[in-house]
């Protein structure tokens, strides 16, 4: 019997540059890693080098000009999340275009879960998240002068209105988007996965115009856009400059896929990945700070899992047999599962989630954010199972 299932293995890879073959460097890269490919590995390759490669990259200036063709007057920024790395040079092109910016944070989190306020404490002084509004002076009276990050060491209120150094940025705290509107009539929503449902309520309650971090560098202007996503999916580059998420993934991935059945016979499948979706115990955040998780794969990782769960089986319907008889019975009843579990009470317990979105996660976690240089992660046995030769 078999007693390894799925492998992840982190490959490394060349610095990717502007104008770098992509295809060419993650095929030479798991060619040359000495592993010998299968059928249904999958092979995943972070955004970034995708967007590097493509010299997807836009700067402060882009999108200040951005602001000032498609804004009026002043503007109310809702729900951006609380990021260095994410929103802060958004929001420096949006100071660059010199107009009056208000801030709506929510509260006690950002949509990905960063806080910003202790919740027993809000109980404490009988805040309501549902109808309170206050602003960053009435903030620094209940929570303290200094409020950061347990992992950043960041105050973010304090950075983002640093900002602009001419006391351009205002900050509020609320969860009704309609709260933005004593302020400006023309905002952009910055929320990442509720953003449509902003929009709606804010020009419901009478907002002039409303447009989202997608509505921002969608259009080639000369420069890096992303007609999808915009700014969504955007990290920092430098001081100056943001990397988009890549255009025309599903391009790339489907070429990978040929080219490496052309050189070994093996039909792998392939995916772009972003952030994971997996939730952090400790600093509360969720990680999906991009749109999606994955961006662009090949046909065959479509879906969810269908699996059934190999404890409930051991202990209901099979918790009369042991030893060979249990593993013969055990491997009789996924080899006859069917092609859908939906509801069936021997799926109960799995994981209902897009296979891109928990291939992606583990992707992510196996790559790291930092210096491991594995932008390219293969998982071999995904797809097999306990009764897999």
């Amino acid at each position: 019997m078999r007693t390894i299932g799925t492998s992840a293995y982190g490959i490394r890879a060349p610095i990717i540059k502007s104008g770098d073959d992509i295809v060419e460097i993650v095929v030479n890269s798991v060619l040359n890693s000495g592993i010998k490919l299968q059928d249904r590995d999958v092979l995943g390759m972070t955004e970034s080098i995708v967007a590097r490669a493509q010299g997807n990259y836009v700067s402060v200036l882009d999108i200040a000009r951005e602001i000032n063709e498609k804004f009026e007057g002043d503007i109310g920024i809702v729900f951006p999340i609380l990021s260095r790395n994410r929103f802060s040079i958004i929001l420096k092109g949006i100071a660059m275009s010199n107009k009056n910016i208000t801030i709506q944070l929510s509260y006690p989190s950002d949509e990905v879960g960063n806080h910003l306020m202790d919740i027993d404490k809000m109980d404490e002084l009988c805040i309501n998240p549902f109808s309170d509004v206050f602003d960053d002076e009435q903030y620094r009276k209940y929570f303290g002068k200094e409020v950061v990050h347990p992992f950043t060491g960041v105050d973010y209120v304090d950075l983002y209105k640093s900002i602009s150094s001419n006391n351009k940025i205002k900050i509020i705290f609320s969860n009704k988007p309609e709260s933005i509107l004593e302020h400006s009539k023309e905002v952009i929503a910055a929320d990442i996965h509720s953003f449509e449902r902003t929009k709606r309520k804010l020009e419901s309650a009478g907002a002039k115009k409303v447009i989202g971090l997608k509505d921002l560098c969608n259009t080639d202007k000369g420069s890096g856009y992303n007609e999808e996503y915009g700014l969504l999916g955007s990290n920092k580059a430098s001081e100056d400059t943001l990397k988009l998420f890549p255009r025309d993934c599903f391009t790339y991935v489907n070429n990978i896929q040929d080219r490496i059945f052309e050189l070994t016979g093996r039909k792998i499948e392939v995916m772009v990945y972003g952030d994971g979706a997996f939730k952090d115990p400790v600093g509360k955040i969720w990680e999906l700070a991009d749109p999606v998780v994955s961006p662009g794969f090949t046909e065959g990782l479509r879906g969810t899992p269908n699996e059934i769960k190999i404890k409930y089986l051991a202990d209901t319907k099979l918790a009369a047999l042991s030893g060979k008889e249990l593993e013969k019975a055990m491997k009789e009843q996924i080899s006859s599962k069917g092609d859908n579990l939906l509801a069936k009470e021997e799926a109960q317990g799995t994981t209902p989630r897009q296979l891109t979105d928990l291939l992606g996660s583990l992707c992510d976690l196996v790559s790291g954010s930092g210096y491991k240089g594995t932008p390219i992660i293969l998982i071999q046995g995904y797809f097999d199972n306990y009764s897999s030769a």
